[in-house]
């Protein structure tokens, strides 16, 4: 049955995880709704309007999803188009992400209320959740290379980073092609890299977006002293979700990773109503049922105590408790609905 943009195709291999959409797919008729739809859940929701005739064989688009922790690259190449996004749209949800796109072939223009700015091929295109735009390609396919990062982690102030939105930032000298080799060669190979490299990989993402932006506006990317609390707090996070299998992470075992004190450790974690351990325990769970779930022959191999095992929870029984009480049903009865499902769709 032809992957839906509701049911992607996961590439669930050593490397990194990888969501692939492919308009071929699905069937003529539903190819460009289907692409409309995951863009807006990509990036945030907008309004898209294709600027020439869908050809015989349909709209064609061709998008890869890469997460790397809090940051996604997606590769992407698309038949011509308009990328609203409105008030109205803004108002109804934010996710409060700067997004950029590396032009590779094709051309764009992007408006913003009376400013408009041409992008060239290597050029940076740079826009906000938070902000009304439109973005219209030229008549030919576009091939980009986008970014999607939270802007809590671009470590300048507010005021300075927005002064970017809307920017032609040149992908061929500078900061610029540290970041758009780092892109390229990412979406050129996946394969190096290991599912543990995700986060890390996010934290270089995030910190040459950052340099970049300081370059920009020509400000050294300092915080103020009120977001540092909030950088290391997504530190320490990163940090956890990097050391999950490890069972004897504990929030003393953090605190001290970081050079802090319990008590600021928790301090941090109370201004976002989590404690420390609540969220280590989530995101363990988070990770299991993730591979309870996947279809992958391997996972689906691997005894369920090892997967708990794998994911911090060194003993079966303390696992299956934590696990029915975060979900409701014990591992082995999510395992085997999975299972069930996945019979389901492939004899469709």
């Amino acid at each position: 049955m032809p992957n839906s943009p509701r049911q992607p195709l996961w590439l669930t291999t050593a490397v990194l995880h990888e969501l692939v959409f492919r308009t071929v797919d699905l069937p003529v008729a539903d190819r460009f709704d289907a692409w409309s739809e995951l863009m807006s859940r990509t990036h945030a929701p907008m309004l898209l309007a294709p600027t020439t005739p869908a050809p015989a064989d349909g709209y064609r688009a061709h998008q890869r999803l890469i997460a790397l922790g809090d940051v996604t690259v997606w590769p992407a190449t698309f038949d011509p188009i308009v990328f609203r996004r409105t008030p109205k749209l803004i108002r109804r949800s934010d996710p409060e992400t700067f997004h950029l796109s590396l032009l590779l072939r094709g051309e764009g223009a992007a408006s913003w209320g009376r400013e408009q700015v041409a992008y060239e091929i290597q050029d940076f295109h740079v826009s906000c959740s938070s902000m009304a735009f439109e973005v219209q390609t030229g008549t030919e396919p576009v091939t980009t290379v986008g970014v999607e990062i939270p802007r809590s982690l671009v470590a300048l102030p507010a005021h300075k980073a927005d002064q970017v939105i809307g920017s032609r930032l040149s992908g061929r000298e500078g900061i610029g092609t540290l970041l758009a080799q780092f892109l390229m060669q990412l979406a050129a190979d996946t394969g190096p890299y290991r599912p543990s490299d995700a986060p890390r990989l996010g934290t270089v993402a995030a910190d040459l977006v950052t340099a970049l932006f300081a370059h920009a506006v020509d400000t050294d990317p300092r915080l103020p002293p009120e977001a540092h609390g909030r950088t290391l707090t997504l530190n320490i996070k990163a940090f956890v979700r990097r050391h999950l299998g490890d069972p004897e992470l504990t929030p003393t075992a953090v605190a001290s990773a970081h050079h802090i004190s319990r008590s600021y450790l928790h301090r941090l974690f109370q201004a976002e109503g989590l404690t420390v351990a609540a969220y280590i325990r989530d995101q363990r769970l988070r990770n299991a049922h993730r591979d309870l779930t996947d279809p992958d022959p391997v996972l689906r191999a691997t005894p369920v105590h090892v997967i708990g095992a794998r994911w911090g929870f060194p003993r079966a029984a303390e696992f299956s408790r934590a696990f029915r009480a975060a979900y409701g049903i014990p591992p082995s009865e999510v395992r085997r609905g999975a299972a069930v499902r996945s019979s389901g769709r492939a004899a469709k």
